[in-house]
C-alpha cells in the first residue's frame, strides 16, 4: 500500500512533480512493484489526479472514502475488507525503494521475537550534522533489541558526551504492519505528542504497540522538498 495525498504541507503537489519524465508517485509505484515481493501493490489516495496517473501507467489505485490526517489511517481504511496478515506501507515520496530495503522488513515477522512485533520500520545511520538538525528528517532511538523508544524531528539523542560513540539514526518512511495493529491504530485518538511532532509512529508507541526497527546502511533519498527532487532527478540522469 502506497498512501499518497496531493496537499503535502512542505512540498504541495510533490506526488505529481516530474521525476525523470514521470510523476514521483508513479516512480515509487514502479520501484515497489519491481521488488517482486508482493502479489498486489496499490496506491491509496484522495486525489483524482494521482489516481488517474497511476491508472494511466497500468497501476492500481484505491480512492479513500473518508478524510485522513496520516497515511496509516488511509491504509487502514483500504485494507479493512482485504484478507491479509501483513501490510507494507511504502511512502509515496520514496521512489528509490528497493528489494534490499523491504526484504529485511518482512523477515522480522519470522524471527524469534516475531510474536512481540506489532509493526516494523527502517532506520539508517546519519553522519551529516546538517541532516541531523533538519526537522524534515525524523530521528529514532531504540532499546538494546532495536525496538523503538521514541521518534522526533529534533536531534535525538542529545550528545552530551562526545566519547559515547552514539549514532543518530534516521527513520525511513517504510513500514510493515500486522493488519490488526493497523486497524487498531485507526481507532486510536491522535495523541498530543504525535500532533506536536507530526510523526504518526508516536501514536503506536503511546498506545503500547511495539515497533521493531530494522537497520539499513543505505540512506535513500525521499522527496520532502524541491531540493530533494533536484537531487533525485540528477540520480536518474546519471543512471
Amino acid at each position: 500500500m502506497i498512501p499518497a495525498r496531493y496537499a503535502a504541507s512542505r512540498f504541495p503537489g510533490k506526488m505529481m512533480a516530474d521525476l525523470a519524465g514521470k510523476p514521483v508517485i508513479v516512480r515509487t509505484y514502479e520501484s515497489t512493484v519491481a521488488t517482486g515481493l508482493f502479489d498486489q501493490v496499490y496506491v491509496v489516495t484522495d486525489n483524482e489526479e494521482i489516481a488517474q496517473a497511476i491508472n494511466n501507467y497500468g497501476g492500481k489505485a484505491i480512492m479513500s472514502v473518508n478524510e485522513h490526517e496520516c497515511g496509516s489511517d488511509r491504509i487502514a481504511e483500504a485494507v479493512q475488507p482485504l484478507d491479509v496478515d501483513i501490510v507494507v506501507n511504502v511512502q509515496g515520496d520514496e521512489p528509490f525503494t528497493t528489494k534490499e530495503d523491504l526484504s529485511p522488513l518482512l523477515d522480522v515477522f519470522y524471527e524469534t521475537d516475531a510474536d512481540k512485533i506489532d509493526l516494523a520500520s527502517v532506520m539508517m545511520p546519519m553522519s551529516s550534522q546538517t541532516d541531523i538538525e533538519d526537522p524534515n528528517n525524523v530521528k529514532v532511538i531504540v532499546d538494546t533489541k532495536d525496538f523503538a523508544l521514541y521518534f522526533s524531528r529534533s536531534p535525538i539523542p542529545f550528545i552530551r558526551d562526545i566519547a559515547s560513540e552514539t549514532v543518530t539514526h534516521k527513520h525511513k518512511g517504510i513500514y510493515a504492519f500486522r493488519k490488526k495493529a493497523l486497524l487498531d491504530f485507526a481507532e486510536m485518538q491522535m495523541t498530543p505528542l504525535e500532533r506536536a511532532e507530526k510523526v504518526e509512529c508516536i501514536r503506536f508507541l503511546e498506545y503500547g504497540k511495539k515497533i521493531k526497527m530494522v537497520r539499513s546502511p543505505r540512506l535513500a533519498i525521499g522527496i520532502d522538498t524541491p531540493e530533494d527532487l533536484i537531487k533525485a532527478n540528477k540520480i536518474y540522469k546519471n543512471n
